[in-house]
């Protein structure tokens, strides 16, 4: 039996990857290694995919049958010892989509991201006014607890750009998100001021795309792309629209929003520019 499904984390993913690869290995189908094991194929499928964390008997029956190396089976253990342990999303998962949770938990344990945002700042760099401002104009609306989770837990992603290791960022943004007055004039010259100063650590580059730019690759919505530093972890893409938020894998798909991302950088001001560019906006905003 598998355990009660959790939110994904890179733990996780890692040890579904790992027993994916040992039962391949072992040259065993779902169906073969149900009918030694006992495990219901559906869950195995789950267990595959992290759809679902596997209790330690039910890991033990797949190693012995997969005749492990004791190295092998230490290292199993310790992922499963590990994904046990509740990831950064798991205070505001009753407030924010699986997807979203789900991306919180990767991205505090990425080495890097390149993110291109559309029509408001990052999460990673907003204020909490600017956050809850945006998270207001959600439709259905929702109530008070719910509104202020969710802005805590952008404010909360904002350690992982300080903390001992920081994730290195490089966002490009389009002019929109600079010049559009979110929550007010004290709001927004709040935000730009964060904007400005986050700006001038070393783990984080800022582009702004302008509206001069004309049309671009990344009009169809924000994504971001995570790197991680373990070469066990693949990357995935973050993808965010009106309707729906998802997290992409796969080494074509990859490698497109890559290819996005180079180009909406190539067409974005310079880091300098858009710095300029910020401190206008700035001063144009009367208080």
């Amino acid at each position: 039996m598998a355990g009660k499904r959790t939110t994904l984390t890179v733990r996780l993913r890692r040890l579904a990857a790992m027993l994916r690869e040992l039962r391949e290995s072992a040259q065993l189908s779902k169906e073969d290694v149900s009918a030694r094991t006992g495990i219901n194929v559906t869950t195995l499928y789950r267990i595959e995919m992290a759809q679902a964390r596997p209790q330690r008997r039910t890991l033990g029956a797949m190693l012995d049958l997969y005749q492990v190396s004791d190295k092998i089976r230490e290292e199993a253990l310790s992922l499963l010892t590990d994904a046990l342990k509740p990831g950064m999303s798991h205070a505001y998962e009753g407030a924010v989509s699986d997807v979203y949770a789900t991306y919180i938990n990767f991205e505090a344990e990425a080495l890097s991201a390149r993110q291109y945002q559309t029509s408001t700042v990052p999460g990673l760099l907003q204020t909490y006014e600017y956050a809850a401002a945006v998270i207001d104009t959600t439709m259905p609306r929702l109530d008070a607890v719910t509104m202020e989770s969710r802005a805590k837990a952008r404010m909360d992603r904002s350690v992982n750009l300080s903390k001992d290791d920081p994730l290195e960022l490089w966002v490009v943004m389009d002019e929109a998100a600079v010049r559009r007055v979110v929550g007010g004039s004290a709001v927004m010259a709040g935000q730009l001021d964060r904007l400005i100063t986050e700006t001038k650590r070393k783990n984080v580059i800022l582009q702004i795309l302008p509206f001069d730019a004309g049309a671009h690759p990344g009009m169809a919505g924000s994504f971001t792309l995570l790197d991680f530093r373990d070469p066990a972890d693949p990357e995935l893409v973050y993808v965010e629209s009106l309707a729906i938020d998802t997290l992409v894998e796969g080494h074509s798909e990859i490698r497109r929003f890559g290819v996005i991302f180079d180009q909406l950088r190539a067409m974005a001001l310079s880091p300098r520019d858009s710095a300029v560019l910020l401190a206008e906006a700035r001063a144009s905003i009367a208080q």
